[in-house]
């Protein structure tokens, strides 16, 4: 079965430099300049297989179009936006966002985030997870320990979520770099240790569920699970 994908932006030169670049991997592009005709265009699909959705468009925003989509559908939503800001990240993902990234951006970096995310969609790999008193809700990006909610940054949750997917395996540095980060990351393996500092603060009593491995990496396990 053929991908489709349909691509909402309303800047017409970014929307046909990315649907350019779909185009070239074989997707089968449809194009909407702003949210009301990326609502319409979506419900004319038949078969969607993602969206890559701008934040900033006239008549709706990204934000009300993911809305009105998660009403009804959980296709992956990748969103677009100028503005580097954690807000902005935290909201999409509220309503439902399953990838995200920032203007100015690299096309082969775009094109390697959707071949990830349909790729994680096709395995099913945006499952919910719970392992001893941490429970995690994908698709509202929300995280509870010991039936508390816990407020993560983007970055703290993908990482939870990297961890606790791969449970009792031992993870490199840089495998977590690799998955986490991603391949337009350009710095070292510190900022790894850096954020498992952050989490295992905000993970309270559970924060010895992640345990280090001494010149190789991290594990996450659990006795109770």
């Amino acid at each position: 079965m053929e991908t489709k994908i349909l691509i909402a932006e309303d800047e017409a030169n970014i929307r046909r430099l990315v649907a350019s670049y779909m185009v070239k991997e074989g997707f089968k592009i449809v194009e909407a300049q702003d949210g009301q005709e990326a609502l319409e265009k979506f419900e004319d699909m038949q078969d969607c297989s993602l969206i890559i959705l701008d934040v900033m468009m006239p008549k709706l925003d990204g934000f009300g179009v993911l809305k009105h989509i998660r009403q009804h559908s959980d296709v992956p939503v990748l969103m677009l936006t100028a503005r580097d800001t954690e807000f902005d990240e935290l909201e999409g993902f509220r309503n439902g966002a399953d990838e995200y990234i920032s203007k100015p951006f690299s096309p082969t970096i775009l094109v390697t985030r959707v071949k990830n995310l349909l790729k994680r969609t096709s395995a099913n790999d945006m499952s919910d997870l719970e392992v001893g008193a941490i429970k995690m809700v994908y698709r509202e990006r929300a995280v509870w320990v010991n039936g508390q909610p816990v407020v993560l940054t983007p970055k703290e949750y993908d990482l939870l979520y990297y961890l606790m997917k791969n449970k009792n395996i031992v993870l490199t540095r840089d495998m977590i770099l690799s998955s986490v980060w991603g391949l337009d990351y350009d710095g070292d393996d510190r900022t790894v240790d850096t954020h498992i500092k952050c989490l295992r603060a905000k993970l309270a009593g559970c924060a010895g569920y992640i345990t280090t491995i001494r010149k190789v990496g991290y594990k996450f396990a659990c006795t109770q699970d």
